[in-house]
């Protein structure tokens, strides 16, 4: 594991470890948690971009108004 040094205002990580206590965690692992979910999100972005490449060729033919894609 490697060591990363952050800046921040005081206030906010003091708020921000008193969340953390809250929580039955340490403010490190809560880090640690939000950076897997930063990281993941942007894979799904890349998977989602990645597969409209992948479907650009499909073609519905027209457009659907509202009414029709609502339609059950």
């Amino acid at each position: 594991m490697k060591n990363l040094t952050l800046s921040a205002d005081e206030d906010l990580i003091e708020r921000a470890r008193a969340i953390a206590r809250a929580q039955r965690r340490t403010l490190n692992a809560a880090f640690r948690e939000w950076l897997v979910e930063l990281t993941s999100r942007e894979g799904s972005a890349r998977d989602y971009d990645a597969l409209m490449k992948k479907l650009s060729h499909v073609n519905a033919g027209r457009h659907f108004s509202r009414d029709e894609l609502n339609e059950r």
